[in-house]
């Protein structure tokens, strides 16, 4: 009897309840979705290193499915409030038939379990198909052969799924049955007729907090910006603390000038439906102060983790071509001095004036011949010239501005003809110099505004016992190690004739494989790095290759792809679901207020435009001040990415809108049809 009961409830109601069940079965697939990467990449063809960058991920991902589960479990017990609050007039009907309050948790539970168990497979198997999607992504960024690739299922995703929500589900159960146990019938057949009512506060203490909030919003969007480089992690956990009080009381103060306000322009106030639509505006906001808040952050924290999680993805991946232009990088110190010397032993600084050759012939092996070409070169440092030396009248002032960098470190040198040589092999322009001379290279973009500075000025550098001044007043793009970012912090390039050889500090090569296919070059790699000598009798050389910066690089860029990708879209969904769920029970409780405005002559063309027009506000607040604050947010962000080397916001924030505009989108279509066929006369 309760079964059947049950079942015809969720049959009834399954229009009403589509924002729920698109909730459950969104959640439920997006949390199968990315606990299922391990299972899906087990079948991929990848590279050894890969596949220790994939369990790192997938490690990472089991943490924050935890903090996930969490969020859609306070979602989904939102959520259920709305379905209590939905059958108050059912419960009470059942109440006055004598059937008893156990019975009615009883029912609730039942359809709590069947709406369960119907989520959890629509769920999973809409979560198994995408995943089979995201394999494909995951093999597009790892260079995955997919030849022997098959449709496969992750138990362990599944299992994680069945026990994460099957808690939810039974939290939800006891919630229902301890709210059921509180009820009165009295409440319940009383409830449409209970409103929130709207109280008209102070309009002068609303502008003062208004005034104040917008005026705090604005230093912490003055901080983010125009003082980014002085903001370290405290001063900005400060500032989001800033923003999400700010946040609060802007929705405060307006949820109590808004309708004061609309109501001074009488003309547009009773026009239509327009006095109804905009006091129903009112009181929901002036009603759910807090929850706008949580939905607003929750907005801005979608489209900046997005948007930079894109942006990192992007830029490493664009950047690889230009910063990792040959296969092999080696790099040997020659005769180190000071404290670096106490990391190595008698016998390697017995032979630490050999150059890299010297080091692979003492090792039995002749690396030349695995090599096409290559360019072989020292660089220099000196006590003489430091970054305090080259800041010169500069020194003081950026040293107050940046007080944590080493000024005291010696500066990289290069001889012009060594230079070029490089140059060349990378496909870089090259230099000439006159006497006198020398180019400062730099792509580091914090240091190169504080270098350029400094160029402007034509100030003198002393080296060797020369004096030399900048050629150019900026600094110049080039770079000498490989890379997956910009990280050249600075190299001065000088006349060769002026260069000390006693102040040689590194041996470098520079070379690409004598090798077209990548499983030739991963072969001769091999045989290069695998250098080993007995005891350490000397020191040898640290290799970067471009195989490996490009393996590093990607799995970076799929690690904190699928992070974003993952809190983002938990984060929206949370977001929309509240607010979906907020408007369908206020539409639950004005059925009479709609009823009414039909007998006063309004039509149903009047009505479903009043409806539209009141979602679409209700929805747009909230994006519209978490849109604002994601201008300042990203701006912030994008001067943190550049200071790495990183770009690419642009596209990035693009995509991250497609998504924003397609989930938030969806839920407010959805939300209005629901509601639409709540509100429809019987």
């Amino acid at each position: 009897m309760l079964f059947k009961l049950s079942m015809k409830n969720i049959q009834k109601s399954m229009k009403d309840y589509a924002v729920y069940f698109f909730t459950l079965i969104l959640g439920v697939a997006v949390f199968y979705v990315f606990n299922a990467l391990e299972t899906q990449t087990v079948l991929l063809k990848v590279q050894e290193s890969a596949y220790e960058i994939i369990d790192i991920m997938t490690d990472v991902l089991s943490g924050v499915s935890v903090f996930v589960s969490f969020v859609l479990g306070f979602l989904i017990i939102y959520a259920s409030r709305f379905l209590i609050k939905r059958r108050n007039k059912e419960f009470a009907l059942y109440l006055i038939m004598g059937m008893g309050k156990r019975k009615i948790s009883m029912i609730l539970f039942v359809e709590t379990m069947l709406i369960g168990i119907i989520s959890l497979i629509v769920g999973i198997g809409v979560g198994v198909c995408l995943s089979q999607v995201m394999s494909v992504l995951v093999a597009y960024l790892f260079e995955a052969d997919m030849s022997e690739f098959t449709f496969v299922f992750s138990q362990n995703a599944c299992l994680k799924a069945l026990l994460c929500f099957g808690i939810m589900y039974i939290v939800v159960m006891i919630f229902h049955t301890i709210s059921i146990s509180k009820c009165k019938l009295i409440d319940l057949l009383t409830a449409g007729r209970k409103t929130e009512q709207v109280r008209m506060k102070n309009p002068v203490v609303c502008t003062i907090v208004f005034l104040a909030a917008a005026a705090c919003l604005g230093y912490a969007y003055y901080m983010v910006c125009a003082e980014a480089s002085s903001v370290n992690a405290n001063t900005l956990f400060f500032l989001i603390g800033i923003g999400c009080v700010s946040t609060f009381f802007l929705f405060w103060s307006v949820s109590g000038l808004m309708l004061r306000i609309v109501m001074s322009a009488k003309k547009m106030y009773f026009r239509g439906l327009n006095s109804f639509t905009l006091r129903q505006i009112s009181s929901k906001v002036n009603t759910t102060v807090f929850s706008m808040t949580v939905i607003c952050i929750m907005l801005f924290l979608t489209i900046c983790i997005l948007s930079n999680a894109l942006a990192i993805k992007n830029s490493v991946t664009a950047n690889l071509n230009e910063l990792a232009p040959v296969d092999l990088q080696l790099a040997k110190p020659i005769n180190p001095k000071g404290d670096s010397r106490e990391k190595y032993n008698k016998k390697q600084l017995e032979t630490a004036g050999d150059n890299i050759l010297q080091v692979y012939q003492k090792a039995g092996m002749d690396i030349l011949p695995y090599l096409k070409e290559y360019v072989q070169f020292y660089s220099y440092r000196t006590k003489g010239l430091t970054l305090k030396d080259f800041l010169g009248s500069e020194y003081e002032a950026v040293k107050a501005k940046y007080p944590f960098m080493i000024y005291g470190s010696k500066e990289k040198i290069v001889r012009l003809s060594d230079y070029n040589k490089v140059a060349a092999l990378y496909g870089k322009d090259t230099f000439t110099l006159e006497q006198g001379e020398y180019i400062l290279l730099a792509d580091y973009e914090s240091i190169v505004e504080i270098r350029n500075q400094v160029l402007k000025k034509k100030e003198t550098i002393h080296l060797w016992g020369h004096d030399l001044k900048p050629k150019y007043t900026e600094c110049q793009n080039g770079f000498i190690d490989l890379s997956a970012n910009y990280s050249n912090a600075g190299i001065f390039v000088v006349p060769d004739e002026i260069v000390d050889q006693s102040c040689i500090t590194e041996d470098n090569l520079v070379a690409n494989y004598a090798a077209d296919s990548k499983d030739e070059k991963l072969a001769v790699e091999k045989k290069i790095t695998a250098i080993e000598t007995k005891e350490k009798e000397f020191m040898l050389p640290d290799a970067v290759t471009r195989i490996l910066i490009v393996e590093s690089s990607t799995g970076l860029g799929a690690m904190v792809t699928f992070i974003g990708l993952y809190l983002g879209i938990i984060f929206l969904i949370s977001s929309a679901a509240i607010l979906a769920l907020k408007e369908l029970s206020e539409s639950t409780d004005n059925v009479n207020r709609y009823q009414m405005l039909r007998k006063l002559g309004a039509d149903e063309k009047m009505i479903s435009k009043a409806l539209f027009r009141q979602i679409g506000i209700f929805f747009l607040i909230p994006l519209l001040l978490a849109c604002v604050h994601s201008v300042f947010g990203l701006q912030f962000s994008n001067f943190l990415l550049e200071s790495m080397g990183i770009g690419q916001l642009l596209p990035s924030v693009l995509a991250a809108a497609g998504v924003l505009v397609l989930i938030y989108g969806g839920y407010f279509v959805i939300t209005y049809l629901c509601s639409k066929n709540i509100i429809r006369e019987r």
